[in-house]
């Protein structure tokens, strides 16, 4: 699958705009590309408390499951589906851009890059200041849903 890394960006670049970040003030946009070809996009959301904050890769998982995927029932209307049927594969993203509002890249937190192990596996693409890189590359050695199953007592 070709990528198209500068729409990417620019489709994060877009959604940073609309973070909401009155603490901080860095605004922060995230945008994924699935395996279907969809781009789903998040930016980040701040609270109070701070670590009730919702960075923007978050909100981009939270999308990837809540958004239908291309040519299913309710896509285009963007109506809720009922969830993937049991055994089927969640959407996987392939590539992710996280950008600042002023469009420079960023990497993804320690927590963030967890969560985007699972939405996407150690092959997804993320872009960075020097080029995308395979997540596996940014979380070496990472615990994942098949050391759960490994280590499980019972």
């Amino acid at each position: 699958m070709k990528i198209d890394w500068p729409q990417l960006r620019a489709a994060a670049v877009d959604v940073a705009g609309r973070a909401y970040a009155p603490y901080s003030r860095l605004r922060v946009g995230a945008a994924g590309l699935t395996g279907d070809g969809r781009v789903v996009t998040g930016c980040n959301v701040e609270n109070a408390s701070f670590g009730l904050t919702l960075c923007a890769e978050c909100g981009l998982v939270s999308a990837l499951h809540a958004t239908p995927p291309a040519g299913s029932a309710g896509s285009a209307a963007h109506e809720s589906s009922a969830p993937a049927a049991p055994g089927l594969e969640p959407p996987r993203l392939v590539a992710v851009a996280v950008v600042a509002g002023d469009g420079a890249p960023l990497l993804p937190c320690g927590r963030c890059r967890q969560l985007l192990l699972e939405a996407g596996g150690p092959e997804l693409l993320v872009d960075t200041a020097e080029g995308p890189l395979p997540l596996t590359d940014l979380l070496p050695a990472a615990f994942g849903g098949a050391d759960l199953s490994a280590r499980r007592e019972g």
